[in-house]
């Protein structure tokens, strides 16, 4: 190891004095660190690497030197002796009083991990994002302190029945779902491939772990209540305009973000001389380009020059936009719980699937980041599909 303090000249300061760094250089990777020394720069000697004695507190100055030159050499000592591989950041963590990489603690390396990302927020980051990682950081700390009654459990210490017992706590102190239990053991995942990659861990303790498996139901409108919802007479205008927009969304399959903030500008001309919508999703930032079908752009026009907000469709709140659905459920006689988000699941079946669409079509109309994601969704509507074109070839063969 070698050790080395600079001056930085261009930091001068109104008092004429510059701060002292120093460089620690092992197997010729550096690490340089602030000393918090500030020195008249006229006075440093750079080859004896020491303050000339011609100033008032050079012996102060020195003999501070000269400890951080001992503690590092203490660090490096120590590390030699545990006879394990270390790099020039261990050295410091250890001068610093902290752990060394290979001794970290999960919640410290969450805490690392959170800040390292936060910096990324309203830049390839949503803000909402890094909460839900705030939140398993949170769930962590909550479980460590119960199970293991500490304040942190080393990183090299993690087994695979730490994240069984993880689930466990999640599932039954935390009363989740197994969707929302599966997300937050995804971010804690994460977690452990950011420390590998830090090269705090050597390997993934977790490389066996599956997820359990979660089948939900895609609930959406029928061809038959789909018509119905559209010819339905309403008397209310809030309760006209919430269902104008849910029916749009069924032919458009926007999310209501989308659907709140869509202008004039989003609606363009596509090479079939026809309007298409174009704009980002909110969720993954993937441009999605949608074309308007006759129904769609029937109820554009129905609102065009009605609004002075510059938006294209009446605009309300989610929490109200879903109260005035569960009103015009109830006037339809549906069963179901009516959301916005059935709306796009109604686009990608009935309007879509049920109608030929191929997957792979589908997956891009809705701004799905990967086709696997629309796959696993909306498979089964495919196999309902196979069997019943199988019964119309049953029958046609008899």
């Amino acid at each position: 190891m070698k050790i080395l303090f600079l001056t930085q000249n261009s930091k001068l300061n109104k008092r004429g004095t510059t701060p002292i760094r120093c460089r620690i250089t092992i197997a010729k990777t550096r690490k340089e660190f602030s000393t918090s020394i500030f020195i008249n720069p006229e006075y440093w000697d750079k080859d004896k690497q020491k303050v000339l004695d011609e100033t008032e507190n050079h012996k102060t100055v020195n003999s501070q030197l000269s400890l951080i030159k001992q503690k590092l050499g203490q660090a490096f000592l120590m590390l030699q002796i545990q006879d394990k591989p270390f790099d020039v950041e261990d050295v410091y963590r250890i001068y610093c009083g902290e752990d060394t990489k290979k001794e970290m603690g999960v919640i410290a390396v969450y805490v690392e991990h959170n800040n390292y990302y936060k910096k990324l927020v309203g830049k390839d980051l949503k803000k909402v994002s890094w909460q839900k990682f705030e939140n398993t950081k949170g769930h962590l700390q909550t479980f460590i302190k119960l199970k293991y009654k500490q304040r942190d459990i080393k990183l090299n210490k993690l087994k695979f029945q730490f994240i069984k017992d993880f689930e466990y706590y999640l599932r039954t102190e935390k009363e989740m779902q197994q969707s929302t239990i599966n997300k937050t053991i995804q971010r804690f995942k994460k977690l452990i491939y950011f420390a590998i990659a830090q090269e705090y861990l050597d390997r993934n303790p977790f490389l066996m772990h599956k997820p359990k498996a979660v089948k939900t139901e895609v609930v959406y409108l029928t061809q038959t209540e789909l018509s119905h919802l559209q010819n339905k007479g309403m008397d209310n205008k809030r309760l006209e305009e919430v269902r104008d927009c849910f029916i749009f969304c069924c032919y458009t399959g926007l999310a209501f973000k989308e659907m709140s903030n869509l202008r004039d500008e989003h609606i363009v001309k596509g090479k079939n001389k026809k309007n298409w919508i174009r704009l980002k999703r909110q969720k993954t930032n993937k441009t999605i380009s949608v074309p308007l079908l006759p129904m769609a752009q029937k109820i554009l026009d129905k609102y065009n020059d009605q609004l002075t907000t510059g938006k294209v469709l009446p605009s309300k709140t989610n929490a109200h936009f879903n109260a005035y659905l569960k009103e015009i459920a109830g006037l339809c006689e549906f069963k179901i719980n009516l959301t916005h988000h059935i709306a796009r699941k109604t686009f990608a079946t009935t309007v879509l699937l049920l109608n030929d669409v191929p997957m792979e079509v589908v997956s891009k109309l809705l701004g799905h980041s990967r086709i696997g994601i629309t796959q696993a969704h909306y498979g089964q509507i495919l196999e309902e599909k196979v069997q019943d074109e199988m019964e119309k070839l049953s029958n046609k063969l008899n």
